[in-house]
């Protein structure tokens, strides 16, 4: 962890340093920077849990107070009300009181990781809170994972701003919050550990893991504590597994990667819809018409759906999983609980796009979750009721269809599988739940590269990888390697004025600009050379004759690949900066490229 020690002492004028500056002096001589990581480690985890802790309480007393009154057998028209109200609420809260962007809490870790020195904001570590809470509290059709995985991930990282830590611990901390967030939330340690290093790219190494390890364990032990040992899902495998099922597991691993391609690009073209509405007031009410109307005619879509998960875990027969239908036009009617939860399938992505895209806030942990094991029971009771040869408990595939999703939509069978198997405590199934996550997860890969996460971060090459050369590519900013020691030159210049600008300058290049100080061309020393001796030529000519145009331009917004391989494209060694408006500001030169990127191996490295 380096500090300035210059800052360490007071200053001359006998001023005392903050504590902060005092306390970092005392501890690099008390306590070695592995140490203090772990110890900072556990602190992550005990404020990731409390926090996971506070919204779920949050979100269950809304819900508890909204909804306590209304009849299981018949439609409520509230349904039509809470979601409006709820987006509205949390909308004006995020755009009068935060006033920042705090939606796709994942997509914003991956983004300060990789372009921000894993830097967030410190509103991030309650904003995400209260907006979450309000928005599923009131009935938004999303989940409150990844917000309060942002939030995990804001406190750590504003830890590291506190104490003043170096960047590789800054992400390693960012990491810890997130799986503190996920562990605490879930209940789910190992989870917690795997989504980090499988959706969030934290490189393991031994100096990573137990920081990690660390963190999820407190978390998952807060919860514990504070919530009982049960785990989250009650589950009961009456069933156990055989292996003539295992076909039918395949096949349910592939149905579970369609539905995940499903949700996936079709959440991504209804929010470049709501894109496209600039007013705040017209996203809400198409956001809160379409929520409103879907919930009203589903109730299974309203919040995160956890009670139809427990609901489809721990059924016995039509009548008990027929109470999914409570509160809406089809109670009643078991006979069509199959088409029910078909279209429940079919138009959830609806209902969570339009949360976020009317203003509410909200992740898609929940919502994967939901959509597996609806999924898994569908496809299980369907088979069922056409009398196939071998039964299929319903109750096990609705846990395999959630590993499947999960893995399906987040790119990540790890997670899905341990996780699972920890939310429910299903590890005599271990088996069936990889078979699934592998097979969802080799089908999506057909048709999407990349996660819901991280699809937008990578087309714009700002994702960070496993692959440790792109990773570091991927850290580098080109406005940090921008050199601005040229000398400048206009067109009209005379041969004599250059000749002065070439002798009070260290470079052989020298950048021609306008009077809007946009780049017209470069002049390099050797194009010169021959004529700058020669006094009677200083009044005959002008720059433009020298006058070359750069191999190529860069411009300040490039990612570190497509600048270098602007480089490899032209033979250059030194290529023209301009900012988005077209202006010059400087060069950037291989040499200075290979230090940046040396010194990043370097204390990415590090063990």
């Amino acid at each position: 962890m380096n500090t300035n020690n210059a800052t360490l002492h007071t200053d001359m004028a006998g001023v005392k340093a903050p504590w902060i500056v005092r306390f970092t002096q005392w501890r690099e001589q008390h306590i070695s920077a592995k140490n203090f990581t772990l110890i900072l480690a556990v602190l992550v985890g005990l404020c990731s849990a409390f926090a996971a802790l506070t919204l779920k309480t949050l979100i269950h007393a809304i819900q508890h107070f909204l909804t306590e009154n209304f009849h299981i057998n018949e439609a409520n028209y509230l349904y039509l009300l809470y979601p409006v109200v709820g987006i509205f609420l949390a909308g004006l809260f995020i755009r009068y009181i935060v006033r920042d962007d705090i939606g796709h809490g994942v997509t914003k870790i991956l983004y300060a990781i990789s372009r921000k020195q894993a830097r967030i904001r410190p509103h991030n570590m309650y904003s995400s809170v209260i907006a979450s809470s309000i928005t599923i509290g009131f009935g938004g059709s999303v989940g409150a994972e990844a917000p309060i995985v942002l939030t995990g991930s804001a406190i750590g990282s504003n830890l590291g701003k506190l104490f003043r830590v170096d960047a590789r611990t800054m992400m390693l901390l960012v990491g810890c919050g997130a799986a503190g967030a996920v562990a605490g939330i879930f209940k789910a340690p190992i989870a917690g550990l795997v989504f980090t290093i499988e959706v969030l790219l934290i490189d393991l190494t031994m100096s990573s893991l137990m920081p990690l390890l660390i963190s999820s364990v407190t978390a998952a032990t807060v919860s514990y504590l504070c919530t009982g040992t049960d785990s989250m899902f009650h589950f009961t495998m009456a069933n156990s597994f055989t292996m003539q099922r295992i076909p039918y597991v395949m096949l349910l691993g592939i149905g579970c990667g369609l539905v995940s391609f499903y949700f996936s690009s079709t959440m991504n073209k209804l929010e470049d819809i709501f894109r496209r509405f600039k007013n705040p007031y017209m996203k809400l009410l198409i956001g809160g018409i379409t929520l409103s109307s879907l919930i009203f005619l589903f109730p299974s879509l309203y919040g995160e759906g956890y009670d139809t998960i427990e609901l489809l875990l721990n059924g016995k027969n039509n009548m008990e999983w027929g109470a999914a239908m409570d509160n809406s036009f089809f109670y009643g009617h078991s006979r069509m609980l199959l088409v029910y939860l078909a279209l429940v399938v079919l138009f959830k992505v609806f209902a969570t796009t339009a949360t976020n895209g009317g203003g509410g806030c909200g992740g898609i942990f929940a919502p994967s979750l939901f959509l597996g094991c609806v999924t898994g029971f569908v496809f299980s009771h369907f088979l069922n009721s056409m009398g196939i040869s071998v039964y299929l408990p319903e109750n096990n595939f609705a846990l395999f269809g959630m590993a499947g999703l999960m893995s399906g939509v987040m790119h990540a069978p790890l997670t899905g599988i341990f996780l699972i198997a920890e939310l429910t405590g299903g590890y005599d199934l271990f088996l069936p739940l990889m078979i699934t996550s592998v097979f969802s997860y080799l089908t999506i890969r057909m048709f999407q590269s990349h996660s819901i996460y991280s699809m937008r971060l990578a087309k714009k090459g700002e994702l960070l990888t496993h692959h440790k050369d792109q990773s570091i590519l991927t850290l580098m900013r080109t406005e940090n390697v921008i050199e601005k020691d040229f000398k400048p030159a206009s067109a009209d210049m005379e041969l004599g004025q250059l000749t002065t600008v070439i002798s009070e300058s260290r470079r052989n290049i020298f950048p021609v600009l306008n009077k809007d100080n946009r780049l017209v061309g470069i002049v390099q020393l050797d194009d010169v050379r021959h004529y700058m001796f020669r006094s009677e030529l200083y009044r005959r000519y002008t720059v433009d004759k020298f006058m070359r145009e750069p191999a190529a331009r860069i411009s300040v917004d490039d990612a570190m690949d497509v600048v270098m391989r602007k480089f490899d494209e032209t033979r250059a060694w030194n290529l023209p900066v301009e900012d988005e408006d077209g202006r010059y500001l400087g060069f950037v030169s291989r040499s200075k490229i290979f230090n940046e990127y040396r010194r990043l191996m370097l204390d990415y490295s590090d063990e």
